[in-house]
Formats: C-alpha cells, sequence, structure tokens
C-alpha cells in the first residue's frame, strides 16, 4: 500500500478547528468525569477512615493502658484497615460501569494492583502485632501464642486466608506474572475471593470491635455485601444476561496477514451493547480448545443490529487457537468496556499513532467519529510491510472526512528508545512534525506497551496536557 510517509506531514493544509459550542461540550464532559473520579477516590479514603472509626467506636481506644494493649490496638486497626483496601479491590476488579466510565478499566486495574502490597502487609502487620502483644499480657512465647491462636475457634482458616492471599500478591509480581501462563495466573488470582470470605468468621468471633447486635458489624457486613454483590452481578450476572440476551456465534474466520485473523459474529440486537469506537469487550469461545480462556479483545469495527467484529494476531497459544474456531461457535460477551472513545476527546483535532494489531480499536475510534475536513491525522506504525493490518479499511475512513494518513515503515533504531522506524529519525522526523497541531488535538496511543510509552514520551516532552492523552493497556 503507497501511503505518505511521516516526513511529509508538514505539507498538510491548516484548516479550522472544531466549533467552540462542541469544544465546550467536550470540556465539560471532561470535568463530569474529573469529579466524579475525585469522589471515588473521597469514597475510597472514606471507607479507610470508617474501618479506623469502628475500632474506636467500640470503645478500643479506652483499652489501650500499657505496651501490649498498644500493640494490640495496631494489629486490629491494621487488620481492619486491610481488610477494607481488599474489599475496594474486589469492587475496582468487579467492571462496575461507573467505574469503567470514570476512570476506565485499566486505571481501575491499575489501581487494584498497587493496593495489594499496602492490603497484605497491612494483615500481616495485624498476624505480627496481635501475636506479640497477646503473648506479652498472656506471658507466653511467640511460638507458644501462636500455637494458641491456631487452636482458637475460626483463627485456622483465618491462617488459611491470610496463606492464600500471600500466593495471590506473590503470583502479581511483574517477574512472576510474566512466567505464569494466563489460566494459572487467573485461576490463582481467584483464590482472593476464598481468602477474603475465609477470613469473615474469625472477624466476626473473636474481639469486641464487631460485637453481634452492634452497629460497627452491621456496617462491616454491608461491606462484605456490596463487595462480593458487584461482583456477582457485574462479573457473572449481567454478563450472563448479555449472551442470553445476543445469541452472538462465529459467522466467518477472515485472513487478514499471516497470525492476524478477523473473527465476524452474527446476533440479535448487537447494536443495544451500545459499543463506542475504540471499546473492547471480554470474550469466551465455547469450542472445546478455547472455552476456559476470556480474551480482552477490542471492536475492529463498530457493531451493527445483527453483525459484529474482531481482529486477533496470535501473540500465544490462546489466541492463535481462535484461527481454528468454526462457523456456528457460541460466544459469551463482557462488557463493551473503556474510555479510549471519542467520548473521552477534548480537543478540536484528532491524532492517532497506531502500531501492529494496535490498528484495531484505531479504526472502530474513526468509524464512531464526527469528523470535518482536516481534523484528523492518523499515522500508521509497522515493522516491515508485512504488518498493514486493516490499513486500507482506516485510510478509507480517514480519507473519506478529509482527513491524512502516513506511514511508517521500518524497524526501531537499535539501541535506542524511539517509537520511529530509524530511516524516519535520521531525516529529522519528530513528534511534531507528524503532527504540527499537537497540542490543539486529543493524541490517541494504540500499540505495543513499550512503544506507546515513547509516544507518550515525546508528547508530553512538547507539553501536550495529560487529559489529551489517550490510551488503554489490556496487561494483566
Amino acid at each position: 500500500m503507497a501511503l505518505p510517509s511521516a516526513s511529509s506531514a508538514l505539507s498538510r493544509r491548516p484548516l479550522e478547528s472544531a466549533p467552540t459550542l462542541e469544544l465546550s461540550v467536550r470540556r465539560s464532559r471532561l470535568r463530569r468525569r474529573m469529579r466524579a473520579a475525585d469522589l471515588l477516590i473521597v469514597a475510597c479514603s472514606t471507607s479507610v477512615a470508617l474501618a479506623v472509626a469502628l475500632y474506636l467506636a467500640s470503645g478500643g481506644a479506652a483499652q489501650v493502658v500499657d505496651g501490649p494493649s498498644a500493640l494490640n490496638a495496631v494489629g486490629i486497626v491494621a487488620g481492619l484497615v486491610g481488610t477494607d483496601l481488599i474489599l475496594v479491590m474486589l469492587v475496582l476488579a468487579a467492571r462496575v460501569p461507573l467505574i469503567d466510565r470514570t476512570v476506565g478499566q485499566d486505571v481501575a486495574i491499575r489501581f487494584h494492583r498497587r493496593l495489594g502490597k499496602p492490603a497484605l502487609y497491612l494483615i500481616l502487620g495485624h498476624l505480627l502485632f496481635l501475636s506479640v502483644g497477646w503473648a506479652l499480657q498472656d506471658g507466653h512465647t511467640l511460638v507458644d501464642e501462636t500455637v494458641v491462636l491456631f487452636t482458637t475457634p475460626d483463627m485456622a482458616i483465618a491462617y488459611l486466608g491470610l496463606g492464600l492471599l500471600v500466593v495471590v500478591v506473590v503470583s502479581s509480581i511483574v517477574i512472576v506474572r510474566r512466567r505464569l501462563p494466563y489460566e494459572a495466573w487467573h485461576a490463582i488470582h481467584l483464590l482472593t475471593y476464598v481468602a477474603v470470605l475465609v477470613a469473615v468468621p474469625h472477624q466476626l468471633s473473636v474481639g469486641g470491635v464487631l460485637a453481634e447486635g452492634s452497629a460497627e458489624r452491621v456496617y462491616w457486613i454491608a461491606l462484605y455485601v456490596l463487595a462480593f454483590g458487584a461482583v456477582a452481578w457485574f462479573r457473572f450476572a449481567v454478563p450472563i444476561a448479555l449472551t442470553l440476551r445476543h445469541r452472538m456465534r462465529v459467522s466467518s474466520v477472515e485472513t487478514v496477514a499471516p497470525g492476524v485473523i478477523s473473527l465476524h459474529f452474527t446476533g440479535r440486537s448487537l447494536d443495544r451493547l451500545r459499543a463506542r469506537g475504540g471499546q473492547y469487550a471480554i470474550w469466551r469461545f465455547w469450542s472445546a480448545g478455547t472455552w476456559w480462556h476470556a480474551h480482552p479483545i477490542s471492536f475492529s469495527a463498530v457493531p451493527t443490529a445483527t453483525t459484529a467484529r474482531i481482529t486477533v494476531r496470535a501473540l500465544g497459544a490462546g489466541s492463535a487457537r481462535l484461527a481454528a474456531l468454526r462457523p456456528g461457535t457460541r460466544v459469551s460477551i463482557e462488557g463493551p468496556y473503556g474510555i479510549f472513545t471519542d467520548v473521552a476527546r477534548t480537543a478540536s483535532r484528532l491524532a492517532i499513532v497506531a502500531a501492529g494489531i494496535g490498528v484495531t480499536p484505531a479504526r472502530a475510534l474513526l468509524e464512531n467519529q464526527r469528523l470535518r475536513p482536516g481534523e484528523t491525522t492518523v499515522v500508521l506504525r509497522g515493522a516491515d510491510d508485512t504488518a498493514h493490518y486493516l490499513w486500507t479499511e482506516i485510510v478509507e475512513l480517514t480519507r473519506s472526512n478529509g482527513g491524512a494518513v502516513y506511514s511508517m515503515i521500518g524497524p526501531r533504531p537499535h539501541g535506542q528508545d524511539s517509537w520511529m522506524s530509524g530511516a524516519d529519525l535520521q531525516r529529522g522526523v519528530t513528534i511534531t512534525s507528524v503532527f504540527p497541531h499537537l497540542l490543539e488535538s486529543d493524541l490517541f496511543v494504540c500499540g505495543p506497551a513499550v512503544w506507546s510509552d515513547a509516544v507518550i514520551r515525546d508528547a508530553r516532552a512538547v507539553g501536550l496536557p495529560e487529559e489529551q492523552i489517550h490510551i488503554e493497556r489490556f496487561d494483566w
């Protein structure tokens, strides 16, 4: 495909920007999202403060009279706060629509991961401080006190829950996670639910903070109901209902390039999914080799009433099996998710940089835009001439709206952290020569993580505001 190279971008003509009214609507939408994000942070912080308040309301502070009782107090508060953070983590991972529309699932999951270690450290501190405090009060050694605790009703399963939490957190460390198949990591991660639930009995039976009949006990149980209710509803009930309503099946498998396929689906009322260009869904294909693997994959076209499409590159054993799917295979769907869409726009122009299979959300994003002539510039990045996945469709969509499309083909320069090809760097191409109106644009970046980070670094270096940079990651 013959496209102008990125170095020819300076020849474009400047055109009028978006009307003031539309810009005002976009910025108002951003302010609403930011306010909602602030409220979510306030809600999380308030839940932590209330966990501490539970201890104070139960009269725990009055029981601190010496060193051992002070250790006990620290241990109890650490346990309450640590458990509260774990419940917050469950809500963040529950794919709640409000959270998705506000910050996107990728941001929610990043925050979920960041809370993992602090929560575990607090739970470990809970055990350590209480064990030492009680040992000092009882005149026992730490080993003897541990034996006593282990034989206390409900404590054995509490130790089991702690062990499961340790396994889950260790499996989520990057260096460990990268060595595990997704299916194994996901199975281990499901232990979180078990770990949290088996800790409930000892919380209600040991100590006086959550005494029977108290308001503190009612509040604590309500937190559990909220967290597990969100998981049950949004992770299980809603996807099952969507799957039954839309009755999606594979209609055909199209080879796009070596190792790249498009899966075409048919179904009922697929437009009622309300999927926007740039969003993704969690797909499960009910065939012998694929039913146990859920795939987060972007729509490569906006669904119609009866059809939908995704485009997949074989990056692992799970995605490679999709090429063997037969027409008629049943499909389950969770979603759509993500704010990598036109609703995130705040600026008058649109700049898109897409590489590899990252062209799929870019293609759907362009289909779902209201564009004026000259508003859009797209750079398609490929390591070689074979990486032209859906390029023809992107060119047609962009040029039909008077936009410009440029190609950047070739390997990245050895030893340099650049998103451009070596040839383009030698010609002096920069992000502002490709996008001379970058500061007036929303930049959507679609591609591999390291490559995307390089694009974003260059955009930030020239002063592009964070609210005009859009990226969505599917890292697990």
